[in-house]
């Protein structure tokens, strides 16, 4: 009897995933551990391995479609046997999280590029049930219609000067990546290269002397991981009672260690970060108070044994927490290794379900980006969320003298049905500590 292999929950936010394309093809022979296909996530692309061996007899979806969790994508089997798609299951409205209304539109493709060597998902075989989904027809770019391309392209070409209607889409039905503007800016068209005299900007901002057209005007389907980030922030938001609590560090001592630890590593190719220190010293903060390091649950306060610090990392059209385990077990060397690690796999989209989930804590820091400080939203199921500010050199008084100093903003975030404004003021004063005593992070 032929195997029915449905699309599989590849992270706990999963409701739906978009068939990149199939590796293999149907009458190809299948052993267990192939590849079948490349399938994107919410969270990122992973390729879907086969534990049968057999032929493949059938694909149900095209590639472009997104299918629904739980719903057939292929069926391996006996050579020469035959097989139908399921039969719909009836629809449970609890679990329906899509909104019918979009299901055609959202049956579009979503920007993902090829990938090669990706993280393995676990292809699982269950009772030829769900209704199969319809696939979307591969489409050329329309010669006046819509545009096909993803949110984060249009912004790119835009930023560029680039014009999105000379780029070749390589994605799925031909819709215009990030990558694609990117090689257009490059290989700008022969004539109107030839004709202005001038390539692309340089600067991600425009002249204030340049007037033409904005954007291309126009409506674009959002990506798995945009759609999610939607779904769950306005789930934080709108069912989480947010308190914020903010205190300045002074960063003077961090920002000495740091200088004089990167002198003494830079022979072994080591440079920490300023995040590197928060978090680890976030983790040693949870140590002091542990009732941050909870979440709320539908059974009760769920307290968790291990400190397990995620921190937000900017993504194509998304964000995503990579996870640093037993964050107060590690040193600051470890920690920055594995930060760089999970960022670079991070951006490449090869992060695996169990690097980033199972986080009890997180950290957003747009220090880097120059906002002196911020508020974020938190990451259920933690209690809290912990915004960094950059370091800013302001007067502050001193032993009664007004010297110049360096402060870096926090603002925590808590879940106010766990995290009461005196516990969260403990937690920032353990932090700020730590942070102006940089060397007992060193223990």
């Amino acid at each position: 009897m032929a195997q029915i292999i449905e699309m599989p929950k590849l992270s706990d936010t999963m409701t739906v995933g978009t068939l990149i394309k199939w590796l293999k093809n149907e009458g190809d022979t299948v052993k267990s551990g192939d590849m079948l296909a490349e399938v994107e996530t919410d969270k990122a692309t992973m390729e879907l391995e086969s534990f049968f061996d057999g032929v493949l007899l059938k694909q149900f979806a095209a590639a472009g479609a997104q299918i629904a969790v739980g719903e057939p994508l292929t069926a391996i089997g006996k050579a020469g046997e035959k097989v139908e798609a399921p039969a719909a299951k009836p629809t449970e409205p609890a679990k329906a999280e899509s909104k019918p209304e979009k299901s055609k539109e959202e049956a579009k493709s979503d920007e993902s590029p090829e990938k090669k060597d990706e993280p393995k998902a676990e292809a699982k075989a269950s009772a030829p049930t769900p209704k199969a989904s319809t696939p979307a027809p591969a489409m050329a770019q329309p010669s006046g219609g819509r545009l096909r391309i993803s949110p984060l392209a249009l912004r790119l070409a835009a930023e560029m000067g680039v014009d999105p209607k000379t780029a070749k889409g390589s994605g799925p039905g031909g819709r215009i990546l990030r990558a694609d503007i990117l090689t257009a800016a490059k290989n700008p068209p022969a004539k109107a290269a030839a004709a202005s005299g001038k390539s692309a900007p340089a600067w991600p901002w425009r002249s204030v002397t340049d007037k033409s057209a904005v954007q291309p005007e126009g409506n674009t389907t959002p990506s798995n991981m945009r759609a999610t980030i939607a779904r769950r922030l306005l789930e934080s938001k709108t069912q989480i009672p947010h308190v914020y609590l903010e205190i300045e560090v002074d960063a003077g001592p961090l920002l000495a260690l740091r200088e004089q630890l990167n002198a003494g590593l830079a022979k072994d190719n080591v440079k920490l970060s300023v995040n590197d220190f928060v978090l680890k010293a976030s983790a040693a903060a949870l140590r002091s108070v542990p009732a941050v390091n909870t979440s709320w649950e539908a059974t009760g306060i769920k307290a968790h044994g291990a400190i397990h610090v995620s921190f937000a990392v900017a993504i194509d059209d998304g964000l995503i927490t990579p996870v640093i385990r037993d964050t107060d077990q590690k040193s600051l060397t470890q920690i920055s290794a594995e930060t760089k690690e999970l960022g670079k796999k991070a951006k490449d989209r090869k992060l695996t379900p169990a690097e980033f989930t199972g986080g009890t804590f997180c950290v957003s820091n747009l220090g880097m980006m120059g906002i002196e400080r911020f508020t974020a939203i938190i990451n259920p199921p933690n209690a809290a969320i912990l915004a960094v500010g950059t370091t800013v050199k302001k007067p502050v008084v001193v032993n009664d003298e007004i010297v110049i100093g360096q402060r870096m903003s926090l603002t925590l975030s808590c879940d106010h049905r766990i995290v009461d404004g005196a516990v969260g003021a403990k937690f920032l004063n353990a932090l700020r500590d730590h942070l102006q005593n940089p060397a007992l992070l060193l223990l």
